[in-house]
């Protein structure tokens, strides 16, 4: 599947799992947090297919790698604060860290850094 795809159904499910908890303030700011960077992956993704330029594309990558990894820097803090949710919390770190994977291949390739 597309990455952009995996980055929004990953964007979907996150969305749907964090509005069925009941939670505290502060699980409240880390969900928000959470969503805008999960959500920002696959907005830069589309962003990027539509650039003017091989730099532009280029960029947008890269912030949706960032991305990629704040949302990462989330669910673990997450899986952390929230044990009786580890189970699912472990299946969305696992889908962002391939999404990152391709990302990051993606990014290596367009700067010509990594050999075909």
């Amino acid at each position: 599947m597309e990455v952009k795809y995996r980055a929004f159904y990953l964007s979907i499910n996150i969305i749907r799992f964090m509005d069925s908890l009941t939670f505290k303030q502060s699980i409240k700011i880390i969900s928000d947090q959470l969503i805008r960077s999960v959500t920002s992956i696959g907005a830069n993704i589309v962003e990027a297919k539509s650039s003017s330029s091989k730099r532009e594309f280029l960029n947008y990558f890269q912030i949706s790698l960032k991305s990629a990894n704040e949302t990462k820097y989330w669910l673990a803090l997450l899986d952390r604060l929230l044990p009786n949710k580890s189970k699912e919390i472990s299946i969305f770190i696992k889908e962002i860290d391939e999404i990152s994977k391709i990302i990051g291949s993606s990014v290596l390739t367009i700067k010509g850094k990594r050999q075909l």
